[in-house]
């Protein structure tokens, strides 16, 4: 049993934090959203607020909510939050604490006759989500208005797959006047979560690797976050069984700080020569092994 835990860790993780988060099973009998006191703290993962079992907000959904207000335009809580997260531990969140990432390892063990690691044009799909970031969290909120200067969540809207699945269907199952008002829009992210889905079947992470705006913000944070990843090279022989292993793609004893990682740690435990670790400590045992060259 301990040796079983101690395998799928992570995947326990994901599961307890999944849980703790999205745990108010009031909400989804009653098919209402809550909304105590916790819904003013934003949640590290991608955690839709319109999820009847939310307990805390979505950093992406709240940033919009500021964005679009014709009251304020800028929620230093929210960007001082997604900065410290990021700081901290980088995209160790997408890896170890987002709700949909656990969706989406969970498909990909579905058995399927063609698996693959990356969709073609995965160089350059990789470079969408910090389009989307750009276009669909900041600029259309900002400056697609109406005409009393109201922006709309664009990302919550058209395109989060995570909303629709743990908000939208759930709500919509359990409330009869939801369903008879739904229309294109409801239609229209029920298909690309359908599309998301299944891709995540066949390929790993794709939401992940091409669409999340979180996912982007926290992959900018991987190269100076506290929580770092490092290679010996004094071990490591270039055997590129890392490479091999990552789900994620990325050639780690080239990279091991990729904006890309989600420091799910397979790569670790893969390394036949134990030439990879990490650790808030990793960064200091770096600077000492360079002064005490130095020294020498």
């Amino acid at each position: 049993m301990i040796q079983s835990i101690k395998k799928h860790l992570r995947l326990w993780i994901q599961l307890g934090f999944t849980a703790l988060s999205n745990g108010y099973i009031a909400g989804f009998i009653k098919g209402k959203i809550y909304t105590g006191p916790s819904k003013q703290l934003c949640l590290p993962g991608l955690n839709c607020y319109s999820c009847p079992g939310a307990l805390g907000a979505c950093p992406i959904g709240s940033l919009q909510a500021v964005l679009g207000s014709r009251d304020y335009k800028m929620s230093y809580y929210v960007v001082g939050f997604l900065i410290a997260v990021g700081a901290l531990v980088g995209r160790l969140v997408c890896g170890f604490l987002c709700p949909f990432g656990l969706v989406q390892d969970l498909l990909h063990k579905i058995p399927f006759p063609v698996k693959r690691k990356n969709l073609p044009g995965d160089k350059v799909l990789r470079y969408l989500k910090y389009v989307i970031l750009v276009v669909f969290v900041i600029w259309l909120p900002l400056f697609v208005v109406n005409v009393v200067g109201q922006g709309s969540p664009w990302f919550c809207k058209w395109i989060c797959p995570s909303g629709t699945l743990l908000g939208g269907i759930p709500l919509v199952s359990a409330n009869p006047g939801l369903q008879e008002s739904i229309g294109f829009l409801f239609s229209w992210k029920m298909f690309l979560l359908f599309m998301i889905l299944l891709l995540s079947v066949i390929s790993y992470r794709p939401f992940c690797k091409y669409i999340c705006p979180l996912g982007a913000i926290y992959g900018l944070c991987n190269p100076w976050s506290l929580y770092h990843y490092e290679v010996d090279a004094s071990k490591c022989t270039g055997c590129n069984v890392c490479k091999h292993t990552c789900q994620m793609d990325i050639a780690i004893y080239q990279k091991p700080n990729s904006p890309e990682c989600i420091r799910c740690g397979e790569c670790k435990k893969a390394c036949p020569h134990h030439a990879i670790r990490s650790g808030f400590a990793v960064r200091k045992q770096q600077e000492k092994t360079a002064a005490q060259d130095q020294t020498f």
